[in-house]
């Protein structure tokens, strides 16, 4: 493990550059990089490990996968279950999602 001092400069990625940059070490806490300056546009921010943070879209897919999981087999979203009860019920067809499209000045 290799020994951090204040200005070593790291590889992380940078939320604001959103690719991973140089950074130099703001801040230590217990020898491990805390908060880290982008060399490129100068912005403060958690130290994430060269790991870009989860995009709104896969979270969101991740939530609507949990809810379905959740109404297809109760308590399958804990991992509780036996594997018989991790099967989801396929006799129904799955909805469609609908989406609004919105126009702009065009009328109907």
């Amino acid at each position: 493990m290799p020994d951090f001092r204040l200005g070593d400069i790291i590889d992380d990625h940078c939320i604001k550059c959103r690719r991973v940059t140089n950074h130099a070490i703001v801040s230590l806490v217990s020898g491990e990089p805390a908060k880290v300056r982008c060399r490129t546009c100068y912005h403060d921010h958690d130290y994430r490990h060269e790991q870009a943070p989860p995009s709104k879209k896969d979270l969101q897919k991740a939530a609507l996968f949990k809810e379905v999981l959740a109404a297809a087999a109760p308590g399958a979203v804990d991992g509780a279950t036996e594997a018989a009860e991790d099967v989801p019920d396929t006799s129904a067809p799955p909805a469609k999602a609908t989406k609004k499209v919105a126009t702009r000045g065009k009328k109907a």
